[in-house]
Order: C-alpha cells, then sequence, then structure tokens
C-alpha cells in the first residue's frame, strides 16, 4: 500500500512539473534548451529564458522585459517585479492609472534562494548568488554573493575556481 501512494505521489508530482513546464513554454517571448519548471511558476510575454533556466517557483509580473541567461537556478517563492506606478508625473495622488516599466538583466550562472525579491532595472552579473530572503533593488556585480534588504554584496565567489568549472562545462 505504501508504495502505491509513493508511486502515485510521485506521478502527480510528474504531472504538475510538466503542467508548469508547458504553461512556461507558452507564455514566454523566448525559451532556450533545457527548461525545467519543478514548481508553480508564472511568466509574462516579456520574458526572454536561456538554456539551462530552472525555476522552482518563480513569479514574473509587470510589463518591462526581463532577460535571463544560461544556467539560471531560482529557489522557491522568488519575484520578480518590473513596473512601478507612476507617482510623480501621474495625474492622481498618491499615484495615477499609468505604470513605467523597468526592465530585469540577469546573466548566466545566477543563483537565486529561496523568496528573492527583484525589482525592475536591477542587472545581476553572471555567477552571482543572491542568499534566500533578499530584495534586489539595484546592480549586483559578476561573482558576487549578495544579501539582505537591500541586497549588498558581503563576498565574492573564487573566480579561478568558478572559471575553471566554466571552462570544463561543469553546469548544474
Amino acid at each position: 500500500m505504501k508504495f502505491l501512494l509513493n508511486t502515485l505521489l510521485l506521478s502527480i508530482k510528474s504531472i504538475k512539473k510538466k503542467w508548469y513546464t508547458f504553461r512556461v513554454l507558452r507564455r514566454a517571448c523566448f525559451v532556450g534548451c533545457n527548461l525545467k519548471v519543478n514548481g508553480k511558476s508564472i511568466v509574462t510575454r516579456n520574458t526572454y529564458l536561456g538554456n539551462n533556466v530552472n525555476f522552482n517557483g518563480m513569479n514574473i509580473v509587470g510589463g518591462g522585459k526581463i532577460f535571463i541567461g544560461d544556467n539560471f537556478h531560482s529557489g522557491p517563492g522568488c519575484l520578480m517585479i518590473t513596473q512601478i506606478h507612476n507617482y510623480d508625473n501621474g495625474q492622481a495622488i498618491p499615484y495615477d492609472s499609468t505604470y513605467i516599466h523597468k526592465p530585469i538583466h540577469i546573466e548566466n550562472n545566477v543563483w537565486l534562494g529561496s523568496r528573492v525579491i527583484i525589482l525592475g532595472e536591477s542587472r545581476i552579473g553572471e555567477g552571482a548568488i543572491i542568499q534566500a530572503g533578499s530584495v534586489v533593488v539595484s546592480d549586483i556585480p559578476k561573482y558576487a554573493i549578495a544579501g539582505g534588504h537591500p541586497a549588498i554584496v558581503f563576498k565574492y565567489r573564487d573566480i579561478e575556481h568558478y572559471e575553471r568549472l566554466k571552462a570544463l562545462g561543469c553546469y548544474h
């Protein structure tokens, strides 16, 4: 009985992954090879995904463009927001009904921990790691490890080791 229950649960999990992947493939503007969507994920029509992108629960909202490079990994519960209300030049207070769209650029080999939030006009450099629960409001440089509210760089990866693994094509 326990074996049958475990088999059924694995089957349901597999079906969910296929459904989530189908929804991302259908909605995104461009998707490279080897997309893996392991948790409920929502993208916009302005989403461009590289190769070997792994979502474990991503919610992308807003009208701005999102560019995600190759070998991207996200933990569960991540959020990217690409628009803000027009509060400075609008026709009403506290804001009007128009939006200002702001792009997000994520370079290759970036890893987001669980529940990371990225706001528009942010660029995350190649090989960066963003600590779980962080809020990215500005650019994060290549190889940086950043965290907090707002996310700040507190360490850098071992660049020699990173480049050696990259040259060997060792990607997860």
